[in-house]
């Protein structure tokens, strides 16, 4: 009996290790890594947004303190290390999707890398200024918040923001898969799904936040507030020939300047919301709205509801 069923494990193993490996049945779910080349890694690069969040807030995260006699000391640290950790994962990153067949050499993939990494450095100053915007919108919008302090520590919508910032800047670069990994963990952290190519202006605001979703090609303006569940999303997509979805094209909303959309309201398609327009919970816009649109619902005489102009 105890044979029998060391025979049946075995054969089990075998039989299931033989079909697991049968490459002509995984398709694309496999990776082929050549000899030298690294392999993005979220461990490091969750390391690497800690680090740059260290160093846009420093005194709030890590172990950097505001001191004027050490502080450039300490960030000249810190800053190198960063590039040093950016430069390996952008270096992943640009080999995870190279051309396999064009087989590019290596140390002119590391130089790449290097040269995105110092042009991220470059760039942390105008990062630095422009989160410091969302940090005063966050703190103004919410008469809840009792300090800048309390935003920075404790608001998801900062981690979720810094991480869109961080990944968005990245993209820009032309940076290919990092981007979209930062970008992951971030809404795994929060709730908050933004996705990195989306455009988004200065004084950004993001109430509670848990279930946003910002697709690719949206584009916000500046001092815009969204509220918990909303979705600026694609309402459907264009297909080719062989049925499969057209990729790269425009299919997200445009919210304009000075915009609030309340909890749960969905935006999708691409449509455009002018700027000072209020968008109540709950509301479905797949139509333009002219600046200063004020949409709600609410109940009428009867069991119907009423939609406000322009749905």
């Amino acid at each position: 009996m105890k044979e029998h069923t060391e025979f049946k494990i075995r054969d089990s193993i075998g039989h299931a290790v033989k079909k697991l490996t049968d490459v002509s049945a995984v398709g694309e779910v496999t990776h082929a890594q050549r000899a030298g080349e690294p392999m993005p890694n979220t461990e490091k690069l969750k390391l690497f947004v800690d680090k740059v969040r260290q160093i846009i807030f420093p005194g709030y995260f890590g172990q950097i303190n505001f001191n004027p006699t050490s502080f450039h000391y300490h960030m000249g640290v810190l800053v190198d290390e960063v590039f040093h950790l950016l430069s390996e994962q952008l270096l992943a990153g640009l080999c995870f999707v190279c051309d396999k067949e064009f087989n590019p050499d290596l140390e002119s993939r590391k130089q790449e890398a290097e040269n995105c990494a110092a042009d991220f450095i470059s760039a942390l100053p105008e990062l630095r200024d422009i989160l410091i915007t969302d940090v005063e919108a966050a703190y103004l919008g919410d008469p809840a918040a009792t300090s800048v302090s309390e935003v920075i520590f404790c608001y998801p919508a900062i981690r979720a923001i810094s991480s869109y910032r961080i990944a968005h800047a990245l993209y820009r670069f032309g940076i290919p898969l990092i981007p979209r990994i930062i970008s992951e963990m971030a809404h795994s952290e929060t709730g908050i799904d933004i996705h990195p190519e989306a455009t988004i202006g200065p004084y950004f605001a993001i109430d509670h936040g848990t279930g946003i979703v910002i697709g690719s090609t949206t584009i916000i303006g500046s001092n815009v507030k969204l509220y918990q569940g909303v979705t600026l999303g694609a309402k459907s997509f264009s297909l080719d020939e062989s049925g499969n979805p057209v990729k790269g094209i425009p299919r997200h909303p445009i919210v304009e300047d000075n915009v609030i959309v309340y909890s749960n309201a969905s935006i999708l398609g691409r449509i455009t919301i002018g700027h000072d327009s209020v968008i109540g919970g709950n509301i479905w816009i797949t139509n333009d709205l002219p600046p200063y649109s004020k949409i709600v619902q609410f109940k009428a005489k009867t069991s119907e509801f009423i939609f406000g102009a322009g749905i």
